[in-house]
């Protein structure tokens, strides 16, 4: 019951966050991202259409965590995009350096795919799993 509400919340999380960071981009642009200031009008066009693409990406998380159960095969595969962001930021740092520190962070929030990958299939399991085990105990 812990894993399921684990899973539930934070894919309900994990959605409106990239709703919100999502539009953040959309709405200021260059703006949005630390340390990117003036870096023009095709990395702003840039930013800006990643941004409405990432907000989308959060609307199939939430719409994951609407669904009774929630789907695990669709949280492993949304966790394993995000794990291929954190891979893409990992290759940035090996070919060009350290980024912003905030950046560093959200590489490390990117990483948390594992977490998703466990916990995917907590609704999908039949209830009595844990049920059987507290009754085989008593």
């Amino acid at each position: 019951m812990v894993r399921v509400k684990a899973l539930r919340g934070l894919v309900l999380a994990m959605g409106y966050a990239c709703v919100a960071i999502g539009l953040f981009h959309v709405l200021l642009g260059n703006a949005s991202i630390p340390g990117a200031g003036s870096a023009g009008a095709t990395v702003d066009s840039l930013g800006r259409f990643f941004g409405a693409i990432f907000a989308g990406y959060g609307l199939a998380w939430l719409w994951a965590a609407r669904q009774s159960p929630v789907p695990a095969t669709v949280v492993r595969w949304l966790a394993g995009v995000f794990l291929l962001g954190a891979v893409g930021r990992l290759l940035s740092l090996a070919v060009e350096g350290w980024p912003h520190w905030f950046q560093v962070v959200l590489t490390v929030v990117e990483l948390l795919p594992p977490l998703f990958f466990w916990l995917a299939d907590s609704e999908e399991k039949p209830a009595d799993s844990e049920g059987e085990a507290l009754r085989g105990q008593a």
